[in-house]
């Protein structure tokens, strides 16, 4: 019998590796006497959390009620930290990677990990993605961006070489979304610009060809690839028009975005037939955002309510990204 497998969940460990001198914006955790804690970076509180974000046992009695057998665990996209330099990135990184594998081994028929590397260092990052591999994480999280830095940037050819050769999924989660200050400003419209910075990573990676390049890389887009179905439409009148951003293209750039797979945290039932209709069934999986406030309620029931028999290949997830 296939499992339900939740591949949008994160993580904060409830201790940090300790920060160096250099790095004022290293995250800590401050731990609160009524149960929840505190992620801290720059001094100041970014997010309360409780411990879900780090307590396997407690994850797994929520997987029991929401009928999920197995959570892909990655980090908070916040503790990406893009922003380090070469040698504190790495370091971070590879202490992060310890702790989330530990997190996944402790219930290894529960969990699967997806790490994390310093992306602003590509080759390090690369090195990194096989370091990761040895110790049974199976993919990694990336930010949309890289402190400005498209996602489709040749530099960045080295990590993506380095995941296909070893096999490792990338999941890319929005991170810092461009044009919050036309919107308010305030942190708390991250939330609502999350799908359009997820659009402008997908639209990078096709427009520079990344899935050509790297054939057999999967990646997977989080908030169901922001407006990328909706934009498939496009993307092939402008290969029709055959404007220059598109001329180093073989594929169809609608073929292209298909080859990505993108997750259920839509929220409603319409929007995830449609993308199920776009993509096809075999390119959608199933996505909560646990543990955070954000997170789609019931996500497997939500699934099944909104696709019926279509249901079943969503909640399993093709094997390839495990």
């Amino acid at each position: 019998m296939s499992q339900t497998v939740d591949y949008h969940t994160h993580v904060v460990p409830d201790r940090l590796a300790s920060a160096p001198a250099s790095e004022p914006r290293w995250p800590s955790v401050e731990l609160r006497d009524d149960g929840m804690a505190d992620v801290m970076i720059a001094g100041r509180v970014f997010r309360k959390i409780d411990r879900r974000s780090w307590d396997m046992q407690v994850r797994c009695r929520d997987m029991d009620a929401d009928g999920i057998d197995v959570q892909v665990l990655s980090p908070m996209p916040e503790l990406l930290s893009y922003w380090f330099d070469k040698r504190d990135g790495a370091a971070f990184c590879e202490a992060m990677n310890t702790q989330i594998v530990a997190m996944a081994a402790s219930r290894p028929e529960r969990f699967r990990a997806f790490g994390m590397v310093p992306l602003q260092a590509p080759e390090t990052a690369a090195a990194q993605v096989r370091e990761l591999r040895s110790t049974g994480a199976l993919g990694v999280e990336i930010g949309s961006h890289v402190n400005g830095v498209a996602l489709g940037d040749r530099s960045l050819d080295p990590f993506y070489e380095a995941c296909e050769r070893e096999g490792m999924t990338i999941m890319v989660h929005a991170l810092h979304p461009v044009g919050i200050e036309r919107v308010g400003g305030t942190p708390d419209v991250a939330v609502s610009m999350f799908p359009v910075e997820t659009s402008l990573a997908a639209l990078s990676l096709v427009v520079s060809g990344v899935p050509e390049r790297f054939p057999d890389l999967d990646i997977l887009l989080c908030h169901g690839g922001g407006s990328i179905g909706m934009l498939m439409p496009r993307l092939e009148q402008a290969r029709r028009m055959k404007l220059a951003h598109l001329s180093g293209l073989n594929a169809k750039p609608a073929d292209l975005v298909r080859r990505f797979h993108v997750d259920s945290v839509v929220y409603d039932a319409r929007t995830l037939r449609y993308l199920v209709k776009m993509m096809g069934v075999e390119r959608v999986v199933l996505g909560s955002d646990y543990p955070f406030a954000v997170m789609q309620a019931d996500p497997a029931g939500f699934v099944r309510d909104a696709l019926g028999k279509s249901a079943d290949g969503v909640l399993s997830g093709p094997r390839g990204l495990l």
